[in-house]
């Protein structure tokens, strides 16, 4: 089991990217360690305000941290041919040796559907999202043993190509889910798993579904990465960190699937059905920082090697200094 890190989620979704790269460097310095950032076209809601391109970001952040980085997540599925993904993968592996991770998805509509392609019902996002990591291992594998691959499945084409500038080792792939059946697929064919805070039965259950597809692929699930984004909302004050969690995050309150909703302005008008109590068993809104030690302990407890932590407010500078000295020098295995 590798060694518990806890590091910081840049929410480009709400952040200027250089500021997003300013707040990563300032955490690290105060003893987070790596830096996950989603790609996202679009932000949830308007009021987030951001969406840079996760790739450039990533770059800047190569420059000014030294932990790992990785995109949490990008979808290899409708706006990005996979070819294209495992292309940005392998140039920022050569460049940073031994700190990029790729997490790929199935992505949601919010994203993807600006390229104005149909947009299947789950199932078919799943099983595209698995051809194309098909597709990037066969670029990696290929091209570091200096030879040309191609493919032609039920979803995508590759002609014959190599990628020409590649690491000494291909980054691993970490597959997000949070669904059992998916979880069992990525078992067999992923490096590693992400997946967002839910409850501990769910996330156990998911576990176990990852661990029986490694085995069966021959693999120690034991040794493979376990990676958790949780997004937590603290203030100095509870009706702060409330307020924070309603303006800033009510995605994080909404109770339903959100992967086919197109627009920001579509949720933003949902947001306005979100109460506080929506937030209960989906994401911690509280003033002490104890509190918030507790509930990242219990993913600790669980076996997640990676927690990235994400505070909803903008109060960014203020969180990361409060919870470098009180949270997150005690978590501990």
């Amino acid at each position: 089991m590798a060694d518990l890190t806890i590091g910081y989620a840049a929410m480009l979704e709400q952040f200027a990217p250089m500021e997003a790269v300013e707040l990563s460097a300032h955490a690290e310095s105060r003893g987070f360690s790596g830096v996950m950032a989603a790609d996202h076209f679009q932000p949830w809601v308007p009021q987030q305000g951001q969406s840079a391109f996760v790739w450039n970001v990533l770059t800047a952040l190569g420059e000014r941290t030294v932990g790992d980085i990785g995109p949490g997540v990008t979808a290899p599925t409708f706006r990005w041919h996979p070819a294209m993904v495992a292309q940005a993968s392998a140039t920022l592996a050569a460049m940073y040796p031994g700190r990029h991770w790729l997490g790929l998805g199935s992505g949601e509509a919010l994203n993807e559907h600006i390229v104005g392609q149909y947009w299947p019902e789950p199932a078919e996002r799943i099983n595209r999202m698995f051809e194309a990591i098909d597709i990037i291992r066969k670029l990696f594998t290929g091209s570091l043993a200096g030879k040309d691959v191609k493919h032609t499945g039920t979803f995508y084409k590759l002609e014959s190509t190599r990628l020409w500038t590649m690491p000494d080792e291909a980054p691993p792939i970490y597959v997000a889910t949070a669904g059992p059946v998916t979880a069992k697929r990525a078992g067999k064919v992923a490096d590693g798993l992400i997946t967002v805070g839910a409850p501990v039965d769910k996330i156990a259950h998911l576990f176990d579904r990852f661990h029986a597809g490694a085995r069966e692929a021959g693999k120690s699930p034991d040794e493979m990465p376990k990676v958790l984004q949780l997004h937590m909302s603290w203030a100095p004050t509870y009706e702060e960190a409330l307020a924070n969690a309603m303006t800033e995050w009510p995605n994080g309150g909404m109770k339903f699937p959100k992967g086919d909703i197109r627009s920001p302005f579509e949720l933003e008008q949902m947001a306005k059905l979100v109460r506080p109590e929506d937030f209960e068993g989906r994401m911690v809104i509280s003033e002490d920082p104890d509190v918030h030690r507790a509930h990242i302990q219990q993913y600790v407890d669980m076996g997640f090697d990676r927690i990235y932590l994400h505070n909803v407010g903008r109060n960014q500078r203020e969180w990361i200094d409060e919870f470098s000295s009180s949270v997150v020098p005690h978590l501990s295995r």
